[in-house]
């Protein structure tokens, strides 16, 4: 048998399994469960990067599948069509799991002011002062050890003296791109920690 002739085969035993689908044969829903399961799990399991989300999307895709085959018009190949339910299906999962938003029309701003000012007004638990001391200990060893002098002395004048780094490299007779790249160093290894 011809590769084009199988390919024909198989088509059609797909439009047939499509069609018991569609009338609601159980057993043709097993098979093409089956068929397609690797496919659709594979492509969710990549995407959610979390088994028991991929194993409830691929359920999930499974129903839709199911409840909208009919709208299958054989006009691509149907493994496509299962993948395009598939990805509907994920971008549903999404939408779910947006936070509900405020609307802000017709708040005074004198309110919002208040509101922020009261959320920076609240006490840290003492595990955040606990974490933002260790933090502090951390960054405080790392100007000390892990910065050279030189480094130390852009930081300080760039990010805590506002000093441009035309000004600065002036000041200390260095190019431009000596003074940016030990800022970036400086930085590069502050943001490690």
């Amino acid at each position: 048998m011809t590769a084009r002739k199988a390919t024909e085969i198989d088509a059609q035993a797909e439009q047939e399994l499509i069609q018991r689908v569609a009338a609601g044969d159980e057993a043709a829903f097993e098979v093409l469960y089956e068929r397609y399961f690797p496919r659709v799990f594979h492509f969710l399991a990549k995407r959610l990067g979390n088994r028991a989300d991929a194993e409830e999307a691929t359920q999930e895709a499974f129903i839709n599948i199911f409840s909208s085959i009919e709208s299958f018009r054989g006009e691509s190949a149907f493994a496509a069509w299962v993948l395009g339910v598939t990805r509907r299906t994920l971008a549903g999962r999404f939408k779910k799991k947006r936070h509900a938003t405020v609307p802000l029309e017709g708040r005074e701003e004198p309110d919002s002011i208040d509101l922020l000012r009261s959320a920076l007004q609240r006490e840290p638990t003492p595990l955040e002062y606990y974490e933002c001391g260790e933090r502090l200990s951390q960054l405080d060893d790392t100007v000390r050890n892990g910065l050279s002098e030189v480094q130390r002395k852009l930081f300080v004048l760039h990010h805590l003296h506002h000093h441009s780094i035309q000004d600065i490299a002036r000041t200390l007779h260095k190019s431009e791109d000596a003074v940016k790249s030990n800022l970036y160093r400086a930085r590069k290894l502050l943001l490690t920690q």
